[in-house]
């Protein structure tokens, strides 16, 4: 699978107040446009996948209940914003998509790795499409490393207030444990030097861009780009 030139919807392509991000009508939108499409999973109390990014449903449903603590029958109660759509299962987002683009997957951060890892992968098992899994977690990038024959990423940024730890999570020695197939950076560190020593290795994806001015200027530093406010331009 070729991981160099990819222009990737982030959480599909959505604007909140009418399409609402990781949602099936924000994917039907990126499909439209042959677009691939990024998106979150994590697992409700129940055990049941979703697409979903925060952990809390206060942004996106306006009330203060975390994800984790929920069921899935209880989620549905929860429109997205002030829309019909509602958090889909990672499973409606599989039938929905079918192979047709290819899907980033990140998976949040979890005390239940092996948990949450396998459950995708039973998941993907029947599925026939391009796929990518990532997280900035490292032991879930390591478990699916040992453990699934999906291209592997690392989500890498910046945790400002302690500088030795933002520079432990990309360095080169957390890098060489994790032996990840791409890494996927916040904008506002890919340009630093180290963070471009890795393309010599590994594809480099920047998040999150957000116009066509940006995603030129930042071809300079990345391989592949996950984009919100697509559709952009092509050239």
């Amino acid at each position: 699978m070729d991981l160099v030139g990819l222009v990737i919807a982030h959480r599909g392509m959505f604007c909140n107040e009418e399409i609402p991000e990781n949602s099936l009508m924000a994917f039907r939108r990126a499909m439209d446009y042959n677009r691939p499409i990024e998106l979150d999973v994590q697992l409700t109390k129940d055990n049941t996948l979703v697409v979903f990014h925060d952990i809390s449903l206060k942004r996106m449903c306006g009330v203060d209940k975390y994800v984790e603590d929920l069921t899935y029958q209880e989620l549905m109660k929860y429109p997205l914003f002030s829309t019909k759509e509602k958090i889909p299962t990672f499973r409606e987002v599989l039938e929905l998509v079918n192979g047709k683009v290819l899907l980033d997957i990140e998976i949040k951060k979890t005390n239940q790795v092996e948990k949450i890892c396998n459950q995708i992968m039973t998941e993907l098992e029947d599925y026939s499409g391009d796929v990518l899994l990532k997280s900035f977690q490292p032991d879930i990038v390591l478990y699916l490393k040992r453990n699934s024959s999906y291209p592997i990423g690392l989500l890498v940024t910046e945790y400002p207030p302690s500088r030795l730890y933002s520079y432990f999570l990309s360095s080169y020695f957390l890098i060489r444990y994790c032996h990840p197939d791409f890494l996927a950076v916040n904008k506002t560190i890919i340009k630093k030097k180290r963070i471009q020593r890795y393309r010599k290795r590994i594809p480099v994806f920047v998040w999150t861009i957000t116009n066509k001015s940006e995603l030129e200027e930042y071809k300079t530093y990345a391989d592949s780009y996950l984009c919100n406010g697509l559709p952009y331009p092509r050239d």
